[in-house]
């Protein structure tokens, strides 16, 4: 029994100690190295894991469903309200017909999923992909209400998606697929700053956000916060200062916050700090791009970065900004004169890194290449790209994932930045930075009166005013310094991953918001019930 015991705490405990040496290995560790329960349990979560990875949770959605009910397990709440919060609440399939450019007619499939309106609006990024479904959408709301809660932003999740390859299609059709959708979900009541807010996601961008706030306002003369149906959107049309880079941002306070724990540090044999981190990431979309640019700014070195038409490989460091603009003109890689060129951008996700940054689609890590991960941290900035089985894997040999609950939350932060900007009518700092200034260079000349003279350079740092972006900027700095601290405390007093420990911060936050409303619900007693 005591055997049977002690396999049981190694398949299911989060491991208390790490081998910087089983990051580089991608074999099990020796005879010499663990005795034989560990060496029957290691055999044995191969197995588990690998056999799940495919089976129970083949699915993204049924992903966050696993987490979800392990963080679940760890409360005292009653099961129906547990139930009832990690249920997606609606969906709706809309099909529509556009006329093309050529004359001829297409149907257009679009979803958007409401997951959570324990607090609205509901909040979510719209796609343009081919490959969208339900269950994605799904699993994507689900996520953002997760998301929401981990870094106390307002709202509840939604997600949208359009059944497209956006490539394909020009500015006259992609502007008429998006107003008809968006007229689609005006007239189900399913947009509205009081109601859901879509964003950009994966195919789209401000333009796009653009067309959908424009077409709110004509069907919507009367909402006199129109401008807030949306976010992600053209500063001219009432966006953010910041809001570009603020996914890529969130994604660098994150990795700086967890890097900088001297603990977790200690735990992989590393040196605490952003500066001398060697990085990879896949992806240099808008989010991959920015995480690189302020890694880089702080010191860290990106070693590799991959497409899906292949990667670049330099030891001594990628000029990520010349990268991008190579990437932009060329459409590959191939070429660049700034590393060696791999047409196969699958094997940077196993190559010899301090952090890797899935930065772009869901489950690049899974079953088929998780032994071969050899990155010591694994930052999620994209939604899901560690698969259910790859995470349980590498969580218990050892590896640091910082989960996309919290990383990629930089983006919806900002948004709710923008949003609360709509409905004020105001840009941050139009009231405040010229004020700031003066009183400052008041600071400037009682310093400069009793003798302490400033060079100008000096000056100019010290009279400074903080205008919409550098507020924006400090605002997400807060955001993701508090959320992270707060599931660094959680996986400790819990003993269980962070990922884990996002959930179950979410949960709380969720039932703290809106407890007796969910019992009142679940055993009905809401005065509405019928």
């Amino acid at each position: 029994m005591k055997i049977v015991s002690y396999a049981r705490q190694l398949l299911f405990s989060k491991p208390t100690t790490f081998s910087k040496r089983t990051f580089a290995s991608t074999t099990q560790p020796s005879k010499e190295e663990t005795n034989g329960v560990e060496e029957m349990v290691g055999t044995l979560l191969d197995f588990f894991v690998e056999s799940r990875c495919y089976g129970f949770w083949k699915t993204f959605l049924q992903s966050v469903s696993y987490f979800y009910d392990r963080a679940a397990q760890l409360t005292d709440f009653p099961k129906e309200m547990l139930h009832y919060i990690k249920t997606c609440k609606s969906v709706i399939q809309v099909n529509f017909p556009i006329e093309k450019r050529d004359g001829t007619v297409e149907m257009i499939r679009a979803y958007r999923a409401h997951h959570s309106e324990h607090r609205l609006p509901t909040k979510g990024g719209i796609r343009f992909a081919d490959n969208v479904t339900e269950d994605e959408v799904k699993a994507l709301s689900a996520l953002m209400t997760f998301k929401c809660a981990v870094v106390d932003v307002p709202f509840g999740g939604a997600k949208g998606g359009v059944v497209i390859d956006s490539k394909k299609y020009g500015n006259y059709e992609l502007e008429k697929i998006t107003r008809r959708y968006t007229a689609e979900l005006i007239k189900r009541n399913a947009i509205g700053p009081a109601t859901d807010v879509p964003a950009p996601d994966y195919g789209t961008n401000a333009k796009i956000m653009a067309w959908i706030k424009d077409t709110y306002m004509a069907l919507r003369p009367a909402d006199i916060d129109g401008v807030g149906c949306t976010t992600g959107k053209p500063v001219q049309q009432g966006g953010i200062r910041g809001r570009e880079s603020a996914t890529g941002l969130g994604v660098y306070f994150g990795i700086r916050e967890f890097v900088s724990n001297s603990a977790l540090m200690n735990q992989l044999e590393l040196k605490p700090g952003v500066e001398g981190k060697r990085v990879i990431v896949q992806g240099l979309g808008n989010v991959g791009y920015w995480a690189c640019h302020f890694l880089r700014k702080y010191g860290a070195k990106v070693v590799g970065v991959a497409e899906y038409n292949g990667g670049i490989v330099n030891e001594e460091g990628i000029n990520t900004e010349d990268l991008k603009k190579y990437l932009s003109k060329h459409d590959t890689f191939k070429g660049f004169s700034g590393g060696r060129f791999v047409s196969n951008p699958a094997e940077l996700l196993e190559l010899d890194c301090d952090i890797l940054i899935p930065a772009a689609l869901e489950g690049v890590i899974n079953q088929s290449n998780m032994k071969n991960i050899k990155a010591p941290i694994i930052a999620e900035a994209a939604n899901g790209p560690v698969t259910a089985g790859a995470d349980e894997y590498l969580s218990n040999r050892g590896h640091l994932i910082i989960p996309d609950l919290l990383l990629n939350a930089g983006g919806v932060t900002v948004s709710y930045f923008e949003w609360i900007k709509n409905l004020a009518k105001m840009r941050f700092g139009r009231m405040t930075r010229r004020f700031e200034e003066s009183s400052m260079r008041t600071v400037s000349d009682v310093l400069e009166r009793h003798g302490i003279v400033l060079t100008e350079g000096e000056k100019k740092l010290l009279v400074v005013g903080a205008d919409e972006e550098l507020l924006v900027q400090s605002g997400l700095e807060d955001t993701m310094v508090v959320a992270a601290q707060e599931l660094v405390n959680i996986a400790k007093e819990k003993n269980v991953t962070h990922r884990v420990a996002a959930y179950y911060d979410a949960i709380h936050k969720i039932t703290g918001v809106s407890g007796p409303l969910l019992i009142a619900l679940c055993f009905d007693t809401y005065p509405f019930s019928f």
